[in-house]
C-alpha cells in the first residue's frame, strides 16, 4: 500500500464529501472544461484550423461575445458550432448561476453565524461609531479581552471592522432595530463614538429607555453639550479636546509621573494595570478587613481605592488595612492581570 493512500480513492471520497451544490459546480465546469476541448479539436480535425484559433473560436462561442469567425467556416464547421453553442451555453449560464447562489448562500450563513455569536453575548460592550477613536477603543477592549460589537452603517468602515475580524452591526445606531441587533438589552456598556453630538444624545436617549441600567460613556465634539448628554442618560462624558489638553499638562508639568501612569494604564513594561473588581454576595473576601485577608500576599496587588456602595458609591483612596470589605464593594486594584483574574475569580465570587 501507497504510504499516502490510494489517489483515486482520496479523490472519490473528497468528492463524496463535498455538498450537493458543490459537487454540482465541479461536475458543471468539468463537462465546460471538455466541450472547451472537444470544440477546439473539432475546428482542428474538420477545418484544419491551428490549435489557437479553435481555442478561440470555441471560447467566443460558449461566451456569445459576438466577434466575427475566426475564419470561413464549411457547412460541417457551422453545424458543429451551433452543436457547442447549444452545449456550452447552457453549461456556462448554469455554472454561473450555482456558483452566485452557492457565493451568496455563504454570505448568509456568515451573517447567521455573526449574528448567533452577537445573540450569545451578555455584559458586553456596544462601540457606536468605527473611526479614529471608535477603533482605538475596540483595540483598548480587545486588549483587555472584553467582549464588544461594533455599530456603523458607513460601508468603509464595516469593511474595516470586517478585516480586523471583529463582531459588527451595519446600520444606524439611532434605529432601536439595530441597537436591539447589537444586543442593548444585554449589554454592560455603550460607548458612543458617532461624529455629531446631536447623534450620541439621541442615541443616549433611545437606549437609556431599552436599557435603564446600561452603564453610558459619550464622546462630545463640543463641550458645551456635556449638560445635553448627561440630561439624556449619559453616566459619563468625554470630550477629547479637554483630555488632550489635560494629557498634554501633565507631560509637560510631571513627566516621571506620567510616564509611569503610561506603562500602567497600557499594561507595558512593569505588566501592571489598573482594574477595578466587584465583590459579590458570598464571596471569601467579604465580611474581611484588608489585613486580615493577607490582601498583598494572597493576590500580589494593591487596593489603592475603595468604592462603598452602602455610603453613595462613596469613593476612598488609599484605604486603612482596617477597613472592611463588604459584598457590593468595588475595589480598584493595581497589579498583574493575570493575579487580579485570580482575585475576580476566587476572592470576589461566590465559591463554586
Amino acid at each position: 500500500m501507497s504510504l499516502f493512500g490510494n489517489p483515486t480513492e482520496r479523490l472519490r471520497t473528497w468528492y463524496v464529501r463535498l455538498d450537493q451544490s458543490r459537487r454540482e459546480i465541479l461536475l458543471a465546469t468539468t463537462t465546460l472544461f471538455v466541450v472547451i476541448a472537444v470544440g477546439t479539436s473539432g475546428y482542428r480535425v474538420i477545418e484544419g484550423w491551428p490549435w489557437m484559433d479553435g481555442l478561440f473560436m470555441t471560447f467566443i462561442t460558449l461566451t456569445t461575445i459576438g466577434f466575427a469567425e475566426v475564419r470561413p467556416l464549411s457547412d460541417v464547421g457551422r453545424f458543429f458550432t451551433i452543436f457547442i453553442a447549444l452545449t456550452g451555453i447552457g453549461i456556462v449560464t448554469f455554472v454561473a448561476a450555482r456558483s452566485a447562489q452557492l457565493l451568496l448562500a455563504s454570505d448568509r450563513l456568515r451573517e447567521r453565524q455573526k449574528m448567533k455569536k452577537i445573540n450569545d453575548l451578555e455584559n458586553h460592550y456596544i462601540v457606536c461609531g468605527y473611526g479614529r477613536v471608535g477603533q482605538r477603543l475596540a483595540e483598548d477592549l480587545e486588549h483587555a479581552q472584553r467582549e464588544f460589537v461594533v455599530i456603523d452603517q458607513a460601508d468603509e468602515e464595516i469593511e474595516q471592522c470586517q478585516e480586523d475580524e471583529r463582531l459588527y452591526v451595519q446600520g444606524n445606531a439611532e434605529d432601536e432595530d439595530t441597537l436591539r441587533k447589537a444586543g442593548i438589552d444585554r449589554a454592560f456598556g455603550l460607548i458612543l463614538a458617532l461624529p455629531e453630538d446631536s447623534s450620541n444624545v439621541f442615541v443616549t436617549l433611545t437606549a437609556r429607555e431599552m436599557n435603564p441600567n446600561v452603564f453610558i460613556l459619550a464622546r462630545t465634539i463640543d463641550h458645551r453639550n456635556r449638560s445635553k448628554l448627561l440630561h439624556a442618560g449619559a453616566d459619563k462624558v468625554i470630550a477629547p479636546s479637554e483630555v488632550g489638553a489635560d494629557r498634554m499638562a501633565q507631560v509637560i508639568l510631571r513627566p516621571n509621573v506620567d510616564q509611569f501612569l503610561e506603562r500602567v494604564l497600557r499594561a507595558g513594561a512593569l505588566s501592571l494595570q489598573i482594574d477595578e473588581v466587584e465583590v459579590m454576595p458570598d464571596a471569601s473576601l467579604a465580611g474581611q478587613t484588608l489585613a486580615e485577608s493577607n490582601f498583598r500576599q494572597q493576590y500580589d496587588a494593591i487596593v489603592i481605592g475603595m468604592i462603598d456602595q452602602s455610603e453613595g458609591d462613596m469613593m476612598r483612596f488609599n484605604p486603612d488595612p482596617a477597613a472592611r470589605i463588604q459584598e457590593g464593594d468595588i475595589l480598584i486594584v493595581l497589579g498583574d492581570p493575570d493575579m487580579i483574574r485570580t482575585l475576580r475569580e476566587k476572592g470576589c465570587m461566590p465559591p463554586d
